[in-house]
């Protein structure tokens, strides 16, 4: 079989992320098999003077012109909703914002496209801890229960809708608890790991699987992640559980990590 080359790779947004990921496949994209053939920004500014002009994308439409392999968003939600289906007809893609998916609408769109044009949907994980376990578990029939908590200070959440106008109202305030479903319009940017737990457990899902959303004004420089998942109960009455419990050291005001490769 003849040598491909190396996969080549699209990024689509230059946040506080997307430029990690850009620094380290110009670094490291050869060694790797990966070469970069566009950086795409709603904010075109952004890139300038770290992104090579030869490599800036100034319409997300005109990607295909770059023939790419692999496309990683790492931008927002609305990236996926808008676009997500378009650039399936060029590219496999690596969804970075998988809050995107809690909308039915757009997670069929690209179904249906990843259908029709032979090309992959990748997810992030983004924090979620033993995401392989609780799919494999969840496979096996074995999964009753999933319920993942993220826990920050107040000025570490993006909120949007209802939310925005939530207040604290102690130390520690739950600000939404329900399906996950439920929370990712209104906490795009701080619902991507609970979205990654309701795709990692299909029989479950969006409706049924429960993400908590806590505001704890002592957690000034860390983000807390909490999965508890459980089993049925065996012939005894017992049930296999399982609570993995994972703290991220943060900058004051930093929004909770979304996206892990």
């Amino acid at each position: 079989m003849a040598d491909k080359g190396p996969w080549r790779v699209g990024v689509v947004g230059y946040g506080r992320l997307g430029q990690s990921l850009v620094s380290r496949l110009l670094a490291q994209g050869p060694e790797l098999g990966l070469e970069l053939v566009f950086v795409w920004n709603r904010d075109p500014g952004r890139m300038a003077g770290s992104v090579p002009p030869s490599l800036q994308l100034q319409k997300l439409a005109a990607l295909g012109e770059r023939h790419p392999d692999l496309v990683v968003e790492v931008a927002h939600p609305k990236i996926i909703h808008e676009s997500g289906a378009q650039i399936l007809r060029h590219a496999n893609l690596l969804v970075g914002s998988p809050s995107a998916l809690s909308d039915q609408t757009t997670e069929r769109q690209l179904l249906e496209a990843s259908q029709h044009w032979n090309h992959a949907v990748f997810v992030a994980r983004g924090a979620l801890w033993g995401t392989e376990d609780i799919t494999r578990l969840d496979a096996a029939g074995g999964l009753r229960s999933l319920r993942v908590t993220m826990a920050t200070h107040p000025d570490g959440f993006r909120l949007e809708g209802p939310l925005a106008a939530a207040h604290s109202t102690g130390p520690r305030t739950v600000l939404y608890e329900g399906p996950v479903r439920g929370l990712c319009p209104f906490a795009p940017r701080n619902s991507n790991t609970m979205a990654a737990a309701a795709l990692a457990a299909p029989s479950l899902g969006f409706d049924g699987v429960t993400g908590v959303l806590v505001a704890d004004l002592s957690l000034t420089d860390m983000h807390v992640v909490d999965v508890e998942l459980s089993g049925h109960p065996g012939p005894r009455g017992r049930s296999f559980a399982v609570h993995t419990h994972r703290e991220n050291p943060a900058e004051p005001g930093a929004a909770p990590p979304s996206t892990a490769f």
